[in-house]
C-alpha cells in the first residue's frame, strides 16, 4: 500500500506515545474510504484501512456528526436518481450503512438543520438540477419534503453561468437561516428556516460581482463577540478565483448581506490560467485558507493553498502567503480539531495529504504524511477523490 512517512521538525509537538485518528474519504468511483493516521514520537503514517459503498455512483460530499456517531454522504449521480447515504460510525471508526434516502442526484453538498437540535432535516444542493431539496430525518421516513428550483433571467459572463448552479447549503450561526451560494446566478441565496416543519422560505440574496461564481461560504465571529455582533461571511468564488467578505445584519424576518471586500486567491501580477479554479475555504481563529486547483504553482501536480489574516476588529482580509498543497486539484480540505494538521484531498492526484499547521502563526508547513486513495483522476474530469473529513 502506498504510504509516505515524514519525520516532523518544528511543526508538531512530540506525541506522548502513539496517537491515532481516522479520516473518511469519498471517491467518484462510488466508494467511501476509511483512513488511519497515526503518530509515534516524531514519525507519522497515513494508511487506507477499508472502503465501502452505499452512497450511489458519484459520492461527492461528506458531513460528520460525532454527537450522533453518524456520517452523511451525498451523491452527484447524473442519471436522474441518486442516494444520500447514512453511516453509523463505530467506536473503532468503522462505517456501517444505517440508512439511505433516494434523491434526484446531482447533489454536490448537503447538511443538517432545524428540529429541536439542529439535526432534524437534511438540505442538499443540486448543481446540475438548479435546485435545493430537503428531507425529514430519520432517513427511513424520508421522502422529499421540499424542492426549490431556481432560474436566471439571462446567462452570466462566464460560459458556466448558463443556469443557476447551487453549490452549497450553509446554516448560519443562529440556526435560523440557510445560505446557498449559487455559482451560476452570482448570488448567495438566503432562506429562513421553520425549525419545526423544516420548511424553507426565500427571503433575499447577497449579490456577488458578475462572473464571480460563488461556490462555498464560511462564517467568522470576532473572539469574545456577543451573539451576531461582528459576524462575517466569507465566500470562495470559483470562477473569479477570489474571496469575498460580507457584513451580516438581521431583521425580524431575514438577514442582509453586504459585500465589503473581494481579494484574489493569487498575488498581484499573477497570470491566471483558464483552467484555474478556486476550490474550498476554511476558517480557523483569525486566519482564512483557500485552495487553488490546477495552478501547479509548486511544480508538476503541486497546486497551492493560500492563507489570509482576518483583522480581529474589522474582519478585513489581508494576504499572508501561498504554500504547497502537496496534491493536484485540491477540491477539499479540513483542519483538525487541535488546529495543528490540515487534511487536503487532491481530486486528480486522488491523494490525501496531511500538512502541518502552526497554531500560533496560522502558517502552513511541511508535508506530514500522504497516501493515494482509489483510482487516479483525470485532469478536468469528474473523477478521482471528492472529499476528506476528520473523524473527531
Amino acid at each position: 500500500m502506498a504510504r509516505l512517512l515524514y519525520t516532523l521538525t518544528g511543526w508538531l509537538a512530540l506525541a506522548p506515545s502513539v496517537w491515532g485518528v481516522s479520516l473518511y474519504v469519498s471517491h467518484f468511483s462510488g466508494r467511501v474510504y476509511t483512513l488511519d493516521f497515526t503518530q509515534s514520537g516524531t514519525t507519522s503514517s497515513l494508511t487506507v484501512r477499508s472502503n465501502t459503498t452505499g452512497c450511489g455512483t458519484l459520492p461527492a460530499w461528506l458531513e460528520i456528526y460525532p454527537e450522533d456517531q453518524q456520517l452523511y454522504c451525498f451523491d452527484e449521480s447524473w442519471y436522474g436518481r441518486g442516494t444520500i447515504g447514512v453511516y453509523n460510525v463505530g467506536s473503532n471508526g468503522q462505517l456501517t450503512v444505517s440508512g439511505q434516502i433516494a434523491s434526484a442526484g446531482n447533489d454536490v453538498h448537503g447538511t443538517l438543520y432545524g428540529g429541536t437540535n439542529g439535526r432534524g432535516f437534511i438540505v442538499s444542493s443540486q448543481y446540475g438540477g438548479s435546485s435545493i431539496t430537503t428531507y425529514r430525518l430519520p432517513a427511513s421516513s424520508s421522502g422529499v419534503l421540499q424542492r426549490e428550483r431556481f432560474t436566471i433571467a439571462a446567462p452570466g459572463p462566464n460560459p458556466r453561468q448558463d443556469a443557476s448552479h447551487p453549490h452549497q447549503a450553509l446554516v448560519d450561526p443562529t440556526g435560523g437561516f440557510i445560505l446557498v451560494p449559487d455559482l451560476g446566478a452570482d448570488l448567495v441565496r438566503i432562506f429562513r428556516i421553520d425549525a419545526t416543519s423544516g420548511r424553507l422560505t426565500a427571503c433575499g440574496a447577497g449579490q456577488a460581482s458578475p462572473g464571480d461564481g460563488p461556490r462555498h461560504g464560511a462564517w467568522w465571529t470576532p473572539s469574545g463577540g456577543n451573539g451576531t455582533d461582528g459576524l462575517r461571511l466569507y465566500t470562495l468564488n470559483e470562477l473569479g478565483n477570489s474571496i469575498s467578505a460580507w457584513s451580516v445584519s438581521y431583521s425580524s424576518s431575514c438577514m442582509t448581506l453586504s459585500r465589503t471586500q473581494t481579494l484574489s486567491t493569487y498575488t498581484a501580477g499573477t497570470t491566471i490560467g483558464s483552467l484555474f479554479k478556486a476550490g474550498e475555504l476554511r476558517i480557523r481563529d483569525n486566519f482564512l485558507y483557500a485552495s487553488n486547483r490546477a495552478d501547479q504553482t509548486f511544480g508538476s501536480q503541486r497546486d497551492s493553498l493560500v492563507t489570509y489574516r482576518i483583522d480581529p476588529s474589522s474582519g478585513a482580509l489581508s494576504w499572508l502567503e501561498a504554500t504547497n498543497a502537496y496534491s493536484y486539484y485540491p477540491r477539499t480540505f479540513q483542519i483538525n480539531r487541535a488546529g495543528n494538521l490540515v487534511a487536503v484531498g487532491g481530486q486528480t492526484s486522488s491523494t490525501v495529504a496531511i500538512i502541518a499547521r502552526d497554531v500560533s502563526t496560522g502558517r502552513l508547513g511541511n508535508l506530514v504524511a500522504s497516501v493515494q486513495v482509489g483510482p487516479l483522476g483525470r485532469p478536468n474530469q469528474e473523477d478521482g477523490l471528492s472529499a476528506v473529513i476528520w473523524n473527531e
